[in-house]
């Protein structure tokens, strides 16, 4: 599995799926949640409003995740996640870690092989860049060793983590570096990205 990391625009990437750190209701709201159900259109809403109909009435639980189709993304799926609120008292790192965890595995369960992940919980969630990256860190290594382990073939090869900041960037290669080792250079468009 390769995971680059960069600076960018989460939602013009080409991936198959679109990782949105969403709020429980599913319905949008500001930062990257609404960056993505704009860039998306209306779609987007309609998916969420019949997602959470039919399956998650009372909204979408923190650190787990639900798929919807993409809208006008240049993607197949928006992963949606719910990350644990510290503001709210929600300060366990083990729900943070499942909301990167949960979503490798819904859209490795969809078929898709390329993902892209913003910094959950890193914005009005009040979590810190280091406890975003170790969280992102330590749950892409369980789930690439569950990956490697399962060999039926398939599964997500490309990982995209997108920091909003250089203060994420950093914090995002220092805990990839730490958990896998370090990797090469290599320039994404505009965007810059290490692999590792």
């Amino acid at each position: 599995m390769d995971i680059t990391v960069l600076r960018g625009d989460i939602t013009t990437l080409s991936v198959d799926a679109i990782v949105n750190a969403a709020n429980s209701s599913l319905l949008g709201g500001g930062g990257v949640d609404g960056a993505i159900h704009a860039a998306a259109g209306p779609t987007l809403l309609a998916q969420c409003r019949e997602l959470r109909r039919l399956a998650y009435p009372f909204g979408l639980p923190v650190g787990d995740a639900a798929a919807t189709g993409a809208g006008r993304l240049d993607a197949q799926w928006v992963v949606h996640t719910v990350g644990p609120n510290r503001h709210a008292g929600e300060n366990d790192a083990a729900l943070l870690r499942s909301c990167f965890l949960r979503s490798c595995e819904v859209a490795s369960g969809l078929g898709a092989t390329s993902i892209a992940f913003p910094a959950i919980g890193a914005g009005v969630y009040g979590w810190s860049a280091a406890d975003v990256a170790q969280a992102a860190a330590e749950a892409l290594a369980e789930f690439a060793a569950a990956q490697d382990a399962d060999q039926s073939g398939g599964g997500i090869e490309t990982v995209l983590l997108v920091a909003f900041s250089p203060e994420l960037e950093q914090a995002f290669r220092g805990a990839l570096s730490k958990q896998f080792g370090g990797g090469p250079s290599e320039d994404r468009g505009e965007a810059s990205g290490q692999g590792f």
